[in-house]
């Protein structure tokens, strides 16, 4: 089972999608995807789809869900390998279980190589440190469960997965300021500066590339931006980290 959940969702057995259309039979899907490996409790699959108003007869809704779930595996495993929809989707006391330990999980292999990205970061290899990093900023092809109406248990999924990817992004940009790569950081970091205006970490990034390619004029323009969003949004100064930063680049010190 291929199983793909940083952008829309896929889940493909056999070279069939089991994806339902309907909303709610996605959501159960991807709940149960990213709590892979573990039972998901009956009042937490319910807190998903109908949040603090569930229906009267949520508990039988609830297993027609599961049982159309299993439907479409089973429509997908009639030339497989003996497995029933029933051993990939298993009743437990109190919930359900998707097994997909031997399926590929596009979530699992990002965190795999970010893992290993900060292993080389932390051994000094910082070009392979960038490589691992690109490799699991790879996985992505939009937002997590972009296709996908996310309850009170997926919104918080969501969110930890794409502030992982941001995460990921600031690390591979560091591993690729450590090897020299200044230069081809400049355009990049430019996009996500004004996708993400208060971030200051990216405005740090942003700055020493300039200072390090010639145009620490620019790189004193960021922070005086940055500094007028801080003040507008927030009514904060920026960090001691970046004022640093910002009084290295007045005085012509090498950041």
């Amino acid at each position: 089972m291929e199983i793909n959940v940083l952008g829309p969702l896929s889940v493909v057995e056999g070279g069939i999608s089991i994806v339902p259309t309907a909303t709610k039979l996605r959501q159960l899907l991807a709940l149960l995807i990213l709590q892979g490996e573990r039972v998901v409790t009956v009042s937490t699959l319910m807190d998903e789809l109908w949040g603090e108003s569930p229906p009267k007869s949520a508990s039988s809704i609830l297993q027609t869900y599961i049982l159309q779930l299993r439907q479409k595996m089973t429509q997908a495993l009639v030339h497989g390998d003996g497995r029933k929809a029933k051993d990939i989707l298993v009743t437990q006391p109190g919930g359900y279980l998707l097994r997909i330990d031997s399926g590929r999980l596009d979530c699992r292999e990002f965190d795999r190589l970010a893992e290993a990205g900060r292993r080389a970061t932390e051994a000094g290899d910082y070009r392979l440190a960038s490589d691992h990093f690109t490799g699991a900023l790879a996985m992505w092809r939009g937002p997590a469960l972009i296709d996908v109406r996310v309850g009170n248990v997926l919104q918080f999924e969501a969110l930890r997965m794409n502030e992982a990817r941001m995460s990921v992004l600031q690390q591979r940009i560091d591993a690729d300021m450590q090897i020299g790569r200044h230069a081809a950081l400049v355009p990049e970091l430019r996009v996500l500066v004004a996708q993400n205006p208060l971030n200051e970490n990216l405005c740090a990034q942003f700055m020493v590339s300039l200072q390090r390619t010639g145009c620490a004029w620019r790189a004193l323009q960021v922070y005086q931006h940055l500094r007028n969003a801080l003040a507008r949004e927030l009514g904060l100064e920026p960090s001691m980290v970046l004022q640093e930063i910002h009084q290295s680049v007045l005085v012509g010190e090498l950041v």
